[in-house]
């Protein structure tokens, strides 16, 4: 007999729903029972007694809990009978198990293997509002499996804050079935001010729970980031009257049990919990909620390509699950560390993860399904840049073809279940030893840095040492143990005994992994360093590796405005020659020197941007010289030539012509120059190398050099440089202006009557009319208007001001 839960009310509709359709959406808020009841009833359904119900849950720690718990509510002692669990750590499963806990991955690589899904009646997505990228990738696949190959397969999206509408609608207009729970009432604090910094969580944590503790009766779920927070939280906490315990992913399963049981005597306790205690899990005896507001979530930095764990404000729907946690055996209390007024501009939910993560492992699972991205049903599509990113690395794994198809070696790095970076290292090995090492790569790339601090070195293999035995002052042990298990998988998949001793080339195999990130030294000063993929990177000039001349890349980190290398290997250019024969090119040709300021002519050998070696070339072709020497000057924005004022009013002059007259007239801004060096400026560089020789040429010489014979007469017909003023003066014209101008003393202008049409008239021109010091007294365009107007109040005053000069009353007469 189970448990009275609250979803017990919802039970009878969803049975309903689902001997009727393939697919329901169940909507239940936290503790209501449904991870655990809803598969313990289901499997007794008709449709269910001839299948097992796989139960996805997007956390380890979330599985073992539930599958530990169904196991006691069908009265066994634990899983591996009528209840499995399936993790990537963990396998308890046998011939007789009805109810299967699987994590999101797992799900995908059994797709993968078993596309049918033989012998599974029914799929169950648990807590699918996180929208995790697993979650959303299995849901795709299931339901093309039930649209391909089985329409009796069931389908049920749980969740305690689902958009049960649009679930509902990927489901195919599934029912949506509701269960109102029978939650306790929560009263909800807030601060009086907020945080000015992250950094100030755990103080102000510690200080919420000492109060808590002493307000409120009950024991104490704390919501933190990340266990960095949790440690320093619980270093503050020290000398409590409770028991002060962590909870979170990376932990052993026995220290998470301590979380997820009752203290024993009796004890108060205080669970400090990633956002892992969300939902699923179950922390007993909890009446306080302490919610520090934030969380740790993936996000694509276009600038390096990579996904990297940032904190960011958790929403509002994770706020209100966190809350719910409180009231779920007695009343509780929501304190919330920031105030109403944050609160309210919080987003609604949080972003899916497809749209913000890097998704190469998403695409090769697409290309090894046999369907693109598009093809597949996903509640948010996945966003085309960077599904384009991803292809693109891809096929630098040599997991696609150029048309996009996926390769055999593909398909090898889909059946691994890991990263297609870390797949690909693991079957570059090529003998024993080397899958060993390789086995060893990926698990510590797969877990946290095992050694602590920012200021870490980054060799690699100091953190392989730590596996086989080494110690060091600033190692995390519990970090160590959970990458030697992870090892210890990898090995089985490689099918390496756990006796065979690492060996290799650990730079070799970071190299296939990581191609894209093979770094050459960059200049003479240590620490600075150029990847494959054209961006710079950087070591601190004290780290052991900042000497060498090649890396192979494993980890970046993006600091402010500048990449770290957190973690890489010292590799052999021979080793590289050796590994990427087709990636090498050798070419001869002249290139900028930046530090020389001259273009130099060398025969390199080339790995992408990356010069492995090259040496002068004694002849240089003329042609490429000044084609690189335009080219450079391009780049620095022809900032090294003369641009003299007559240079510029020529340049004006040929932008305004083209302005009233079309293309027929060249583009000559400074874009389109920079643009078109080779045409109009490399012809010139004949016999020049240098930057510095540039500030020679005539720029106004180059300008109109490049205009037809026929062109330069009309330009200097329709827009002449300089107007001629009565009494054999001239006025230089100004047509780098807005609109072109000149200026003239006024007395420099009696007898003019009107200004001269530009282009015809088609080009406006202005005068500016200066008094006899020079000042301006008036601005026209009009100049025979402004005789017959304004002109009698501004003669008024400069009579006044200049009696000695003349002021006729009609300028215009002379």
């Amino acid at each position: 007999m189970f448990p009275d839960l609250p979803v017990a009310e919802a039970l009878p509709p969803l049975t309903a729903a689902l001997r009727d359709g393939s697919n329901a959406v169940l909507v239940a808020p936290p503790g209501a029972g449904k991870t655990t009841l809803v598969p313990l009833v289901l499997k007794d359904e008709p449709w269910a007694l001839s299948g097992r119900i796989l139960v996805l849950e997007p956390r380890r720690v979330a599985a073992r809990a539930a599958a530990r718990r169904m196991a006691e509510m069908v009265g066994e002692a634990q899983p591996g009978g009528t209840i499995g669990l399936a993790t990537r750590l963990d396998r308890m499963v046998s011939d007789r198990t009805r109810v299967e806990v699987v994590t999101e991955g797992l799900l995908v690589r059994r797709l993968q293997s078993d596309p049918a899904l033989d012998g599974v009646a029914a799929v169950l997505f648990d807590e699918a509002h996180e929208r995790n990228l697993d979650t959303d990738l299995a849901l795709a696949l299931c339901l093309d499996v039930q649209r391909a190959l089985r329409p009796e397969l069931r389908l049920l999206a749980m969740s305690a804050t689902l958009d049960g509408a649009a679930f509902a609608g990927l489901l195919g207009g599934a029912p949506v079935i509701e269960s109102l729970g029978r939650a306790h009432p929560v009263e909800v604090k807030y601060r009086a001010r907020d945080l000015k910094d992250a950094r100030d969580l755990p103080e102000a944590m510690a200080g919420a729970i000492r109060d808590a503790l002493r307000d409120h009766p009950g024991d104490v779920l704390a919501f933190l980031p990340g266990w960095g927070e949790i440690r320093r939280t619980q270093e503050r906490l020290a000398g409590v009257d409770a028991l002060v315990v962590p909870l979170h992913g990376e932990l052993p399963p026995a220290e998470q049990d301590i979380a997820l049981n009752p203290a024993p005597g009796g004890r108060r306790k205080v669970v400090l919990a990633t956002s892992i205690a969300e939902t699923s899990l179950t922390v007993p005896g909890v009446r306080i909620v302490v919610d520090g507001g934030f969380r740790r979530a993936p996000r694509l930095d276009t600038s390096s390509g990579l996904s990297r764990l940032v904190t960011l404000r958790i929403s509002r729907a994770a706020a209100e699950q966190r809350a719910g946690r409180a009231g779920r055996q007695a009343p509780g209390v929501a304190i919330r560390l920031w105030t109403e007024a944050l609160h309210r501009g919080l987003p609604l939910a949080d972003r899916p993860e497809i749209l913000e993560a890097e998704l190469s492992s998403l695409v090769l699972d697409c290309a090894a399904w046999g369907a693109d991205t598009a093809g597949l049903s996903f509640l948010d599509p996945p966003p085309a840049g960077t599904v384009k990113a991803a292809r693109a690395l891809l096929r630098d794994l040599d997991a696609l073809d150029g048309e996009g198809r996926i390769t055999e070696t593909g398909r090898r790095m889909a059946r691994l279940g890991t990263h297609p970076r870390l797949a690909r290292m693991l079957i570059a090995a090529a003998d024993d030893g080397e899958r060993a090492l390789a086995a060893d790569l990926a698990a510590l790339l797969e877990e946290r840095d095992p050694i602590r601090g920012r200021e870490a070195p980054s060799d690699v293999h100091l953190r392989l040492d730590l596996l086989h035995g080494r110690d060091r002052a600033d190692a995390d042990g519990a970090t160590i143990h959970r990458i030697r298990r992870a090892a210890t998988l990898h090995r089985r998949r490689l099918r390496v005994h756990g006796s065979v001793h690492a060996e290799g080339d650990a730079g070799a195999l970071l190299a296939a992994g990581f191609p894209d990130r093979i770094a050459a030294k960059r200049g003479a000063m240590d620490g600075a360093f150029r990847l494959a993929s054209g961006q710079g990177a950087r070591l601190p000039a004290t780290d052991p590796l900042a000497k060498a001349s090649l890396l192979a890349v494993a980890d970046l980190e993006l600091q402010g405005t500048e990449t770290r290398i957190r973690m890489a290997a010292p590799i052999d250019r021979a080793v590289l020659e050796a590994r990427f024969p087709e990636r090498l090119r050798r070419e001869e040709g002249a290139a900028f020197d930046a530090r020389a300021g001259a273009v130099v002519a060398r025969r390199r050998l080339m790995f992408g941007p990356l010069v492995l070696e090259e040496a002068p070339l004694p002849h240089a072709d003329p042609g490429a010289v000044a084609a690189a020497l335009a080219d450079a000057a391009a780049e620095r924005g022809l900032r090294d030539l003369n641009w003299t004022d007559a240079a510029r009013q020529a340049q004006a002059r040929i932008l305004w012509m083209r302005k009233v007259e079309g293309e027929a007239w060249p583009d000559v801004s400074d874009a389109a120059l920079s643009a078109t060096v080779r045409d109009w400026l490399a012809p010139h560089l004949h016999g020049r190398a240098r930057l510095s020789e540039l500030g020679g040429l005539d720029a106004t010489a180059l300008l109109l050099e490049a205009l037809p014979w026929d062109r330069r007469r009309a330009l200097d017909a329709a827009l002449p440089a300089r107007v001629p003023l009565p009494a054999g003066r001239s006025a230089a014209i100004d047509y780098a202006r807005e609109v072109p101008a000149l200026e003239a003393r006024a007395q420099h202008l009696f007898g003019l009557a009107a200004l001269p049409p530009l282009a015809g008239g088609r080009v406006p021109l202005q005068v500016a009319l200066l008094s006899p010091a020079g000042r301006p007294i008036a601005v026209t365009g009009d100049l025979a208007g402004f005789w017959k107007g304004a002109w009698a109040e501004v003669r008024k005053e400069m009579r006044g001001r200049y009696p000695k000069h003349a002021w006729p009353e009609d300028p215009a007469a002379g």
